[in-house]
């Protein structure tokens, strides 16, 4: 009986030790590895010449870290407000960089770049700035340019098409969108001829249902000699959005290349809108889980360093049953739900605590 006792004790203690191991793993993790918006594999170049100085690609590469990080996550017009933030500011961001792949080409010394700037610095100077970042999400969507050439009274899909031969043609790093253009079909030119007189209120449907893609952008566009009418659909998440554009004086296909910039500029505005993080929103939550489930503790710390939307989170509380979680949330409670379920994490909200399954 003595025996079992003392087995009993070792166990106790075991799980003590456990857990306080596990406790300071997890708070050293938390600070190192999580909230942080990261930008990767930025290539920097700089003349190497006499007065050649590595601190100046340094700068050049927190610069242009900066510039990139601003274009994926925040709107056009927002962005203009922050273009000129000094470097001082900048650097007060970053919580860490690396320089990898250093080489010369041609008298230009090349280096890669992966910059961390910390998400919730990042987060209160936006806030500061009265800017709202978005989520930094890909997708993918069908893109399907329309050109009706108004004095011809033609429509083309695919061949003439310019905007179809151009589109993907120069596609930034920062963009989120990635443009799925249709395949040449005939059955698609004939439909579309039968209701050419009618274009802009044709639905499109049996011609998306092909492409298995819910999100897709309709861009019918007009010329008439050289001034354009641009009238887009736009279905993102299962948000309609109707967008119209002129552009005047149109005469070279350097013209027709900004007018495709200024077309996805407005596209990706878009996108960024809809997954827009309300930073004035700070929703405290806490939430436990069984401290001895090792493995669910690592996702659900994994889980919370990829939602954007969490501003922070740390451990409370810690003993042999459970573990205990503050975390701040910009949004609310039932998109904090919908967050973690989306990546199979369920929660328990009956309490005043709320408990992962």
């Amino acid at each position: 009986m003595q025996f079992y006792k003392k087995i009993n004790k070792l166990n106790n203690l075991y799980i003590i030790f456990f857990s306080t191991l596990l406790f300071i793993n997890i708070f050293f993790t938390n600070n190192l590895n999580a909230n942080s918006f990261k930008i990767t594999a930025l290539e920097v170049s700089e003349p190497f010449e006499l007065n050649f100085n590595k601190e100046k690609v340094i700068n050049k590469g927190f610069r242009q870290a900066f510039s990139e990080l601003i274009s994926t996550i925040v709107t056009s017009d927002d962005k203009k407000k922050i273009e000129k933030t000094s470097l001082k500011t900048i650097k007060e961001l970053i919580d860490s960089f690396t320089m990898s792949d250093e080489k010369f080409i041609n008298n230009e010394y090349v280096v890669n770049f992966d910059v961390n700037f910390n998400k919730k610095n990042t987060l209160n100077f936006f806030e500061k700035k009265n800017i709202f970042p978005s989520i930094p999400k890909k997708k993918n969507l069908l893109l399907f340019p329309i050109f009706a050439d108004i004095q011809k009274d033609e429509i083309y899909l695919f061949t003439k098409n310019i905007f179809y031969e151009k589109w993907n043609n120069d596609n930034k790093r920062y963009f989120l969108l990635n443009y799925v253009l249709p395949s040449e079909d005939l059955e698609d030119v004939n439909l579309l001829s039968q209701n050419s007189n009618s274009i802009e209120d044709y639905d499109f449907k049996k011609i998306v249902d092909k492409y298995d893609l819910k999100n897709f952008i309709i861009t019918i566009i007009y010329k008439n000699n050289n001034d354009f009418t641009i009238l887009s659909k736009i279905q993102l998440n299962k948000y309609l959005k109707i967008d119209n554009q002129k552009f005047y004086n149109i005469n070279s296909t350097e013209d027709i290349d900004l007018i495709i910039k200024k077309l996805k500029t407005t596209y990706e505005n878009y996108w960024k809108k809809i997954n827009q993080i309300n930073t004035s929103i700070k929703l405290p939550l806490i939430v436990s889980l069984n401290s001895k489930k090792y493995k669910k503790i690592k996702i659900l710390e994994d889980t919370l360093s990829e939602i954007d939307q969490v501003f922070s989170f740390k451990i409370t509380k810690i003993n042999s049953e459970n573990i205990f979680y503050k975390i701040i949330y910009n949004g609310t409670p039932n998109k904090f739900i919908e967050d973690m379920k989306e990546r199979n994490i369920d929660i328990l909200t009956q309490n005043e605590n709320w408990i992962i399954k």
